[in-house]
């Protein structure tokens, strides 16, 4: 680049095709190096849940037959969602934005050239050739460029903080298929338990029935019974078929393809998961991302008011120029260095109504401010009532599960003994059953619960998984989606 420099302001006329090759080769050898205002800095890391790994990867899909932790689920799926890399892709979009208004505070270097033959009349041919270099630097705008690099910083946080909310709702979308598939194995665990019981109980009414101690009645109604169960069992194996369908398609695989998961444990609820709620609501209205992008969209808002204001004021520029000319054999060089100020006397109102609608756009941003305060209150006091209601069923489906399965025990054993009749047993495998399945449902409430209120407050992160993993008691077993024949 210096050599370039120096061929033009020391004999550039002797060689005008290298000097344009030289200055051509500027712009491509500062692209080269990159970023030189260093935006990619400012950039927010690549969508995932944890740093890159010793691969260098942190998106890198496991191997396909281990089981996967809710952590690797989330993982994959803010790796593999294509509304985490849009969003990405606007920040880095914002970022080169803020690149291009810094740009402004740096001079501009023009080269021209020209070659011309003219022909008048029957007179020869005359050869004219020309070539300049031009310089321009804004020195002084009132304000204008400081006001557009702010709305450029501004948006770009406004993106950022965009970015973060679509992963905190790619995070809530995982976390919910991770345990809507641990309540469908579950789900299956129950139905088969169910179907096993209803067998036995098949069986000791056809050996009652045999041994001439009870009625066809009761055997057709504990075959009844059965039937029900096997039923029961078809639709929950669908419905685990389903949702491995969706966790296969959240982390980035096709819906036929086998996921593997973790056992999910026993949950646990922490003595200490409530808090005040007025605490709860302003945490919530400090850390939510959406919030923050319109606050710095207010901000930008402001920004680009004040850089309407800016371009109806003067400007001073510093021009420079060096031009050599040659025509029919006569050169001549020109050089020109000057001040220039510049000061728009009249646009036609459009400065008025730029002013007007950059004001008009920071009372619209402040109603979206308000609104959405508002709304993060709302979401954080459902969310926070909607976890203290399944925190109750929780504990109380763990007392029901208890009494209906020792009711069974007792009306099944009644039964074989010869003392209780069928419709005791069925009622009490009827409600062991459906206890089953209100425990698992309260279970899955609970921990979908626990995440929307960590979204509900803008901290759904790594942080609630160690919450979410502290709260179950883990079992030596593995759980594995297709470990069950359908």
């Amino acid at each position: 680049m210096t050599a370039c420099l120096s061929l033009m302001y020391t004999g550039f006329m002797r060689n005008i095709l290298f000097t344009l090759l030289c200055l051509w080769s500027i712009p491509l050898a500062a692209g080269e190096t990159s970023d030189p205002f260093n935006t990619e800095a400012m950039l927010p890391p690549r969508p995932a849940l944890h740093p890159d790994d010793a691969a260098g990867n942190p998106c890198s899909t496991p191997p396909a037959n281990r089981a996967l932790s809710l952590r690797e689920v989330i993982n994959l799926a803010l790796c593999n969602n294509p509304q985490t890399r849009e969003a990405w892709a606007n920040s880095r979009i914002q970022a080169a934005l803020v690149g291009v208004s810094k740009a402004g505070y740096l001079p501009s270097v023009n080269l021209g050239a020209s070659i011309e033959r003219n022909r008048t009349g029957g007179s020869p041919a005359t050869d004219q050739r020309s070539i300049g270099l031009s310089l321009s630097y804004l020195l002084y705008d009132f304000g204008s460029r400081e006001a557009n690099l702010e709305n450029s910083r501004q948006l770009f946080f406004a993106a950022s903080a965009t970015q973060n909310s679509v992963m905190q709702t790619v995070f809530l979308e995982a976390v919910q298929i991770y345990y809507q598939a641990q309540a469908a194995l579950a789900g299956l665990d129950a139905a088969l338990e169910s179907e096993r019981a209803a067998k036995e109980s098949f069986a000791a009414a056809e050996a009652r029935y045999l041994a001439g101690s009870a009625t066809p009645a009761d055997k057709l109604q504990a075959r009844t019974a059965y039937s029900q169960a096997t039923l029961n069992r078809i639709t929950a194996n669908g419905n685990l078929k389903n949702s491995q369908g969706a966790l296969a398609n959240m982390v980035g695989l096709d819906a036929n393809r086998t996921v593997l998961l973790d056992s999910a444990g026993a949950t646990v609820i922490p003595d200490d998961f409530e808090g005040d709620i007025g605490a709860l609501i302003e945490e919530a209205r400090r850390l939510r991302p959406d919030l923050l992008a319109v606050a710095a969209q207010l901000r930008a808002a402001k920004a680009s008011a004040d850089a309407a204001r800016a371009a109806g004021g003067p400007s001073i520029s510093l021009n420079a120029s060096s031009s050599q000319n040659s025509s029919a054999g006569i050169s001549s060089n020109t050089n020109r260095v000057g001040v220039t100020l510049s000061m728009p006397l009249f646009t036609g109102y459009a400065t008025t109504y730029r002013i007007r609608a950059a004001e008009a756009q920071i009372d619209a941003r402040n109603t979206q401010l308000e609104r959405l305060r508002l709304q993060v209150a709302l979401d954080v006091w459902v969310a926070y009532q909607n976890l203290i209601t399944t925190t109750q069923s929780l504990r109380s489906t763990a007392d029901l599960l208890d009494s209906a399965e020792q009711s069974e025990r007792v009306a099944l054993g009644r039964y074989k003994a010869g003392v209780g009749s069928m419709l005791d047993v069925l009622n009490a495998q009827s409600a062991l059953a459906s206890a089953r399945q209100q425990r698992i449902q309260s279970t899955f409430n609970w921990n979908i619960d626990r995440a929307m209120l960590a979204q509900a407050m803008g901290n759904l992160d790594s942080g609630l998984l160690q919450h979410l993993q502290d709260a179950e008691k883990k079992q030596p077993r593995e759980n594995q989606l297709q470990k069950k024949p359908s």
